[in-house]
C-alpha cells in the first residue's frame, strides 16, 4: 500500500511480477514513435502561493511574497497567446493557498471570489472568451471541484511525481502519494481528460518508478482518462541540490513508461528540461505544451525551445511533427475528431453532458464557426499537415 493511501480509501494492487517485468525493460525493448506532437500554449501562473514546500521547487513564494494575477493581467497574456496562434491557456499554481496566505485570501475576497478554485473557473472563462482552450493544473482537488472545473477546461492535470515517501516532500505541509492518487482518481470519476507524470531524481528508487507507472496504468484502466504521462527529470535550481539524472537513467525511465502504459496514452518529455533528442527512440511521442510567448514559470532558468528547435528534434529523429490541442484527439466530438482516431470509451461515472468527455461549453468552443473554433479545428484537422518552420 502506498503512503497515505488508506487516508483516501485508495485501493491499488501492484503486482510484483509486473514490477519485475518493468524493471527488466531496456530502451531497445520498446518501439520508437511514428510521429511527434506538441501543443502551442501560453503559461498563466495564476498564483505563486502553495500550501506545500517541496525542496526542489522554485515556483512557490512564501506568505507575504506570493502573487495573484489580476483578471486584466490574465486577459493580456491570453490575448498575446491568441495573437501568436496558440490554442491552449495553461493555468497553474502550486496548490490551494493555506491559511498562512492571508493576503491572497484577502485579495480573492475583495474581487468577489470565495476560493482560488472559483477564481480559476473565472480565469478559464476569460481564456475561452478570448479564444484559448484552458488546461488547468490546480494541484490536489476534490471530485466536486473537478465537476465544477470540467465545464470550462478542455483537459486538466497534476503530476503524481512518485508513489514513494521521499524526503523531497518532507515537512509539516508535505504532500503524499495518497493525496495525488486520490486527485488522479477523482479526475477519472469526473470524466476529465488528464495529464500526470513522474518526477525522476527526487530520491525514489527504480522499484518506486515501476510502481508509480503501474498505479497510473491501473487508474487509466478504470476510467480511461489519462491522455499523457510526463517523464520529467528534476533540474538543479536555487532551492534544489538534486543532481540532474543521467541520460541513461532517463532513457530507461522513458522506456519503462512506454512499456507500462497502453498504446493510446502518450509518453511526454519536456524539451526545455530533458535531453529530448536522446530519448525519442525510447518511446517519446509528445513534447508537451510549448509557449512561443511566455516563460516556463515552474523552471524559469530553462527557456522553451523555439519551433525551429522542435522541428530539428523531429528531423533528427526522422519523424513528422504535428501540433495538437491540449485535449487529445480521442476525446474530441465526432464532428472534429479525425476518422483514423478511435474515440475514447464513454466516461465511467460522471455527470458529463451526454456521456461526453468534454462539457457542452468546451464542445461549443471547438465546433462553433468563430475565429477560435476555426483555429482549433485546423489544429485537430481531419486532414492535418506536419508543422513546418515558416
Amino acid at each position: 500500500m502506498f503512503p497515505a493511501a488508506d487516508d483516501y480509501d485508495i485501493e491499488i494492487a501492484v503486482d510484483e511480477s509486473a514490477v519485475d517485468d518493468l524493471l527488466a525493460v531496456e530502451p531497445n525493448d520498446v518501439e520508437p514513435p511514428a510521429e511527434l506532437t506538441f501543443s502551442r500554449n501560453v503559461f498563466v501562473p495564476l498564483t505563486t502561493a502553495c500550501r506545500y514546500t517541496c525542496s526542489y521547487c522554485t515556483y512557490y513564494d512564501v506568505p507575504g511574497e506570493a502573487t495573484l494575477m489580476s483578471p486584466e493581467a490574465i486577459r493580456d497574456v491570453v490575448e498575446t497567446g491568441v495573437d501568436a496562434g496558440c490554442t491552449e491557456a495553461l493555468f497553474t499554481f502550486g496548490d490551494k493557498p493555506d491559511d498562512r496566505y492571508t493576503e491572497i485570501h484577502r485579495q480573492l475576497d475583495e474581487w468577489g471570489y470565495d476560493s482560488i478554485i472559483d477564481y480559476l473557473s473565472a480565469a478559464c472563462e476569460i481564456a475561452l472568451d478570448e479564444g484559448l482552450l484552458p488546461h488547468s493544473n490546480p494541484g490536489d482537488i476534490t471530485e466536486s471541484e473537478f465537476h465544477t472545473l470540467r465545464d470550462v477546461n478542455a483537459s486538466m492535470g497534476v503530476m503524481l511525481e512518485t508513489t514513494a515517501d521521499v524526503d523531497a516532500h518532507s515537512g509539516s505541509r508535505r504532500k503524499t502519494p495518497g493525496q495525488r492518487l486520490n486527485t488522479i482518481r477523482a479526475a477519472g470519476r469526473a470524466g476529465v481528460p488528464f495529464t500526470t507524470g513522474l518526477l525522476v531524481g527526487i530520491g525514489e528508487t527504480w522499484r518506486d518508478r515501476a510502481e508509480s507507472l503501474l498505479a497510473i496504468r491501473e487508474l487509466h484502466e478504470r476510467y480511461g482518462h489519462i491522455q499523457e504521462v510526463i517523464i520529467q527529470n528534476v533540474v538543479p535550481n536555487e532551492r534544489s541540490d538534486f543532481d540532474q539524472p543521467s541520460v541513461a537513467t532517463m532513457r530507461r525511465a522513458v522506456a519503462m513508461a512506454r512499456a507500462a502504459l497502453p498504446e493510446e496514452v502518450s509518453v511526454q518529455v519536456p524539451p526545455n528540461l530533458s535531453p529530448t533528442g536522446e530519448l525519442i527512440d525510447c518511446g517519446v511521442d509528445d513534447l508537451g505544451g510549448v509557449s512561443p510567448v511566455t516563460d516556463d514559470y515552474i523552471n524559469p532558468d530553462y527557456a522553451w525551445p523555439a519551433l525551429n528547435e522542435l522541428n530539428a528534434i523531429a528531423d533528427d529523429a526522422g519523424l513528422p511533427l504535428y501540433e495538437r490541442l491540449p485535449v487529445y484527439d480521442r476525446y474530441l466530438p465526432a464532428a472534429v475528431r479525425r476518422d483514423d482516431v478511435a474515440p475514447a470509451a464513454d466516461p465511467v461515472d460522471t455527470a458529463a453532458d451526454n456521456d461526453a468527455w468534454l462539457s457542452s461549453r468546451i464542445q461549443s468552443a471547438v465546433t462553433t464557426d468563430t475565429a477560435a473554433g476555426r483555429r482549433y479545428r485546423a489544429v485537430a484537422g481531419r486532414h492535418r499537415h506536419p508543422v513546418t518552420q515558416p
